[in-house]
């Protein structure tokens, strides 16, 4: 059964209750008989053991990855310029008119 918090809207009481799902909510406060609102609250549960995301699908290390060795940019800059100067053949023969 869950526990639903609640909150005079007039005195601020506060209090909990445990209801079951099925149980129509409290709406008069014990202290002052004012108007309950049930606002929203955090779950009390954290997931915890083998199966969740958090713990077995999740970065394992809070350490930064290390840093990858870089290329000397002379080498990419020549693989780029004999790629883009190699020429296309062209055919020889001139279009048909027709």
């Amino acid at each position: 059964m869950p526990l639903y918090a609640y909150r005079c809207t007039q005195c601020g009481h506060r209090f909990e209750k445990i209801q079951h799902f099925s149980s129509k909510p409290e709406l008069v406060c014990p202290k002052c008989q004012g108007v309950l609102e049930r606002p929203l609250t955090a779950p009390a549960f954290k997931f915890k053991g083998t199966g969740w995301y958090v713990n077995d699908y999740a970065g394992k290390s809070s350490a930064p990855a290390p840093a990858k060795t870089k290329a000397p940019a002379a080498a990419s800059e020549t693989k780029s310029t004999a790629t883009a100067s190699t020429p296309t053949p062209s055919s020889s023969t001139p279009a048909a008119t027709s």
